[in-house]
């Protein structure tokens, strides 16, 4: 069959797949160059955007190794629900460690490939926030302060999911978790706490760190490949919302991550050697409350009357973060 390009045109979204674009220039899920690396079938919630950003990041590193890639996975939501014993949607070699180890397990593969003599075999460490930025978090800085030739990527639904939403060094504030719950005079979690992981990354001055969500996926994609084209410790963090613990419908997990990313709240940047390469500016600024309103985490938020302190304090911290990442176009911040 011969090959005949797709043309289909949108209006009034962001959605850039393979419509209107060149061969060369579409993302790797929209070509059949797609791997599927985490393949049907798995027990993933509807809207899991764990399940998206998985799919995404791997294909995108098989595209870039020529399918010549090892995994280390933590346990959490990606580990349950893709591989229910005895069954497994993944199609790459895969290797679950546990919860809070799974940096140190990757650095022992590719020290492992590079005593064989394996160069050409590339490793990845999978994590969610938990696995990350808590019980992972000694054996994550480790990897960055040897600098080990692993790419480490969280994917961050800011709270444990999989053991019933509890709450994490993720979680922001305000926010309702079974740990945090909405009661007494400063409801949900509390404002001042966890840790900021990117920039934790950026302070070991390890080769490479990026930020990225699942509603850009030419960006995530790119930063991926990027990433596996440097050798030394490489870190990206994901944001990957959750319908089950943030409480948003199932069908708006792309557009309350763009939410995350258009308001602020969560910066899309590159950074090499601890420095800020590359950032990926708002499109259309949008107020906090556009984002916290659609999930059930934050709803204490909006009784009558609405809790206005708390929504400025979010909105002071998505300003924040616009100033020092300078996500605006200048003639915006002026």
């Amino acid at each position: 069959m011969s090959y005949q390009p797709v043309k289909f045109y949108q209006t009034g979204t962001f959605t850039v797949g393979n419509r209107l674009l060149p061969p060369d220039v579409r993302s790797v899920q929209s070509t059949q160059r797609r791997t599927n690396s985490l393949n049907s079938g798995h027990r993933a919630c509807q809207g899991c955007g764990e399940a998206l950003g998985a799919r995404y990041a791997m294909d995108a590193a098989m595209e870039a190794t020529d399918r010549q890639l090892i995994a280390a996975n933590a346990t959490g939501c990606l580990e349950v629900f893709s591989t229910p014993y005895p069954e497994t949607s993944w199609q790459i070699p895969w290797i679950h460690s546990v919860f809070g180890n799974t940096a140190a397990v990757a650095t022992g593969i590719a020290a492992a490939l590079k005593v064989k003599g394996r160069s050409e075999v590339r490793v990845v460490a999978q994590g969610g926030d938990g696995g990350t930025t808590d019980i992972g978090f000694g054996c994550l800085s480790g990897m960055f302060e040897r600098n080990d030739d692993v790419l480490f990527i969280c994917y961050d639904n800011e709270a444990y999911m999989n053991t019933g939403v509890q709450r994490s060094s993720a979680t922001p504030g305000a926010a309702r978790t079974a740990t945090t719950m909405a009661v007494g005079e400063a409801p949900g979690n509390v404002f001042g706490q966890g840790k900021n992981v990117p920039a934790i990354a950026m302070a070991h001055e390890i080769p490479y760190v990026a930020t990225a969500t699942v509603a850009e996926l030419h960006d995530l994609e790119a930063k991926v490949k990027t990433a596996m084209g440097i050798r030394g410790a490489r870190y990206i963090h994901i944001l990957v919302p959750c319908p089950l613990g943030w409480g948003h419908a199932s069908q708006d997990t792309i557009r309350i991550a763009r939410l995350a990313k258009e308001t602020g709240l969560f910066p899309v940047f590159e950074a090499a050697y601890g420095e800020v390469t590359s950032v990926s500016r708002i499109r259309r600024r949008q107020p906090v409350e556009a984002y916290l309103r659609p999930q059930k985490r934050f709803a204490h938020l909006f009784g009558d009357p609405p809790n206005s302190a708390v929504i400025a304090q979010l909105q002071a911290l998505a300003d924040r973060n616009i100033r020092r990442y300078g996500l605006l176009e200048p003639q915006e911040a002026a």
